[in-house]
């Protein structure tokens, strides 16, 4: 569970928001003016901050500038209605990490959501990790899937895919979402590369569309289907 802070004067934005994000398992601190959001982001300890770019009291963008000024190096997000390359570069100059305009997809929020959070924590320095389920075992830092004690060649972006969805156990991933993560924010929502990988992926793993492991939600995306999952799958060595 990641705690995040969420800057947002809009009401039907904020709990939208943080209902879709307590959905994913996320805590959410909803402030609804520049200066209370500076007063709990130097009060409090957060994951994220989440910041409207138009507030009352002062802008996000001075909000923004306001929290590096004064040591904060809370990963930030900017959220705007404005889709303009000035705004976009005055965000990122000012300190913000990333940049989201709105109406924006939530999958996709989740997903930049998810990539601040892990570069916060410094996951990529972090000790490399193996997961297992189901009799696979997927080694993070040797790249290896090794599937009932046979190891499988996988391209990246298969093991990255498959990655995702062991790493959220028994929960629906939308193609959108493993579009936006594996294949970058600019993907076509249109196209069916997901549903190819799926494809390849099952075929590698010997796995079975109806009975295996990763279940298609027909209508929405995968499940990665993990009986023991409750009993802590992930493990660091």
């Amino acid at each position: 569970m990641s705690d995040l802070l969420l800057v947002e004067d809009a009401a039907k934005v904020a709990e939208f928001v943080r209902s879709g994000l307590r959905a994913e398992g996320h805590c959410v601190t909803i402030a609804k003016t520049g200066p209370v959001g500076f007063d709990l982001a130097r009060e409090q300890s957060f994951d994220l901050l989440i910041l409207d770019v138009m507030l009352p009291g002062y802008s996000g963008q001075e909000l923004c500038r306001k929290l590096r000024a004064a040591g904060n190096e809370t990963p930030i997000m900017m959220l705007t209605a404005v889709d303009g390359v000035a705004e976009k570069v005055e965000c990122l100059r000012g300190g913000a990490d990333d940049y989201l305009v709105k109406p924006f997809d939530f999958d996709e929020l989740a997903a930049r959501i998810e990539v601040l959070v892990r570069r916060g924590h410094g996951r990529a320095e972090a000790m490399p990790a193996t997961l297992s389920a189901g009799g696979i075992t997927i080694d993070e830092a040797a790249k290896t899937v090794t599937c009932h004690d046979t190891e499988i060649e996988f391209t990246p972006r298969e093991f990255q895919l498959l990655l995702t969805l062991m790493s959220a156990p028994n929960r629906v991933l939308s193609r959108t979402r493993l579009l936006n993560k594996i294949w970058g924010y600019d993907s076509d929502p249109l196209t069916n590369v997901i549903d190819v990988y799926i494809k390849r992926i099952r075929s590698k793993l010997s796995m079975d569309a109806e009975t295996g492991a990763i279940k298609t939600v027909r209508g929405y995306g995968y499940r990665f289907v993990d009986s023991d999952a409750g009993q802590g799958g992930y493990s660091t060595h």
